[in-house]
């Protein structure tokens, strides 16, 4: 067990003993990458925070469940999605695609001031690929999107995305391989 995890597995332990300040040390651990995985569901910053904080409050409500038998940001990450997808389910929303709308190109945190050694036609290309790959993954099913992000964004190994998806390894590896098809198989349509 690595240093970090042995961390997390003795601050659990004691939280579940009624240390609260233990917990304390976990939110603050993991409040930033949880509140990164709730902004991929929920776009308003004041609305993250707050399923971020409803999943940390729903995290230690079900402390005393947690058996140790996945890593604690492993549980504590599948806490986080399907709050935020609760969340986006009782305002009657849908998840987020990643459809911008044009006239907010100017305001994007993507957006590229032209003037350093980029060529306008290379920027273009750029832009043009990654909104073919933001289209394709926005197109995939749900199960393989979920699979590719944990693996791509967030680094997750095989086995960690197995535990989140409670589905076996050689499912995630599956899934994994026809999003990538799929999203290749687009961009070979863009050339």
């Amino acid at each position: 067990m690595k240093p970090d995890q042995e961390s997390d597995r003795r601050l659990v332990m004691r939280a579940q003993h009624g240390d609260k300040r233990a917990f304390d040390f976990l939110v603050l651990k993991y409040q930033q990458r949880i509140a990164h995985v709730v902004s991929r569901f929920v776009r308003d910053q004041d609305e993250v925070a707050d399923v971020t904080q409803e999943a940390f409050i729903k995290a230690y409500r079900a402390l005393a469940n947690f058996r140790g038998d996945a890593q604690f940001y492993t549980w504590l990450y599948r806490i986080a999605t399907n709050t935020a997808k609760n969340h986006l389910v009782s305002k009657s929303r849908r998840p987020p695609d990643t459809d911008k709308d044009i006239n907010d190109g100017e305001f994007s945190e993507n957006s590229v001031v032209l003037g350093g050694g980029d060529r306008p036609e290379m920027l273009l290309a750029r832009d043009q690929l990654q909104a073919v790959v933001m289209s394709a993954l926005g197109a995939l099913q749900e199960d393989l999107r979920v699979a590719l992000v944990l693996r791509e964004f967030d680094g997750l190994s095989y086995e960690e995305i197995a535990v989140i998806m409670e589905c076996p390894v050689g499912t995630v590896r599956s899934r994994i391989f026809r999003a990538r098809e799929a999203i290749e198989k687009k961009i070979a349509e863009m050339g």
